[in-house]
Parts: structure tokens; sequence; C-alpha cells
């Protein structure tokens, strides 16, 4: 099973940003995340970008046999990366780091969570892993 990891806007300032977000960068999560799913006997493979036509044109490749996606603040707000997920086969978890539903009313919305199996919200950096433990027991 490849599994693909698809962070978003500000994601690359993840350790950086403000304290809701925490202190691992996102080059800390992604070593953890690597090693998990290794450990499981998956590949995995990391893809961050600040811009939604490339997040959109990286799921269209299709490449992968399960997702997790934090597309950051896109998810309040890209139907474009919504309508990419609608057309990924493979099962699809969407990652918040913060807890969305606590935040500022904008952002308590996700249009692209719909178009998802899954969401895991508000358990830090370790959403990543609970979503990649999720995936790996679906193979």
């Amino acid at each position: 099973m490849k599994i693909l990891v698809v962070n978003g806007v500000n994601l690359n300032m993840t350790g950086m940003r403000e304290s809701i977000y925490g202190t691992e960068t996102l080059d800390e999560i992604n070593a953890r995340l690597k090693a998990f799913v290794q450990n499981k006997g998956c590949e995995i493979d990391f893809f961050q970008s600040n811009s939604e036509g490339e997040i959109v044109d990286r799921l269209q490749r299709g490449d992968f046999d399960g997702l997790i996606i934090n597309a950051g603040a896109y998810s309040h707000y890209s139907y474009a990366i919504a309508d990419a997920l609608k057309c990924v086969k493979a099962k699809k978890i969407e990652v918040h780091i913060s807890n969305i539903l606590a935040r500022e009313p904008f952002r308590r919305t996700s249009v692209t969570s719909e178009s998802c199996d899954g969401c895991v919200t508000g358990m830090g950096a370790d959403g990543y892993l609970l979503a990649a433990e999720y995936l790996t027991w679906q193979k």
C-alpha cells in the first residue's frame, strides 16, 4: 500500500506558527509518520504546497492507495480541491491539527471533508498517525 500525505497552505510553517499547531515542524511530523507507516509495511510519499492548483494537480495523479490530506485554510473554501478529492478513488482522510470546531466561525466548516471518508480534528500532529492507522488497517 502506498499512502500520499498532502499538506496545504502554510503547513510548511508548522512548528513556527501559532501555538495551537504545536512545536513540531512538518519535517518532524513527516519523519514520525514515515517510521509509523513503514513499520506497517507500507510506502509513503509527502507533498506540500501553498498553491491550490498544485494540490489539485498532485491529487489528480492518483498514484496512491490511501490519502491523508490537510489542506489548511483551503479546507474552508476550496471547491477546486473538494472536486479533485471526489475524483480520487482511494480512501481519503482529512486531518486538522487544531480543533476547527472550537475556532473562529469560518473555520468550523470544511468544504473538503465531505469529499473524504473521514476526518481527524483537534488531535495535534498525532492526527496524522490516527489517519495512517485507519488507512493501514483498511489495506
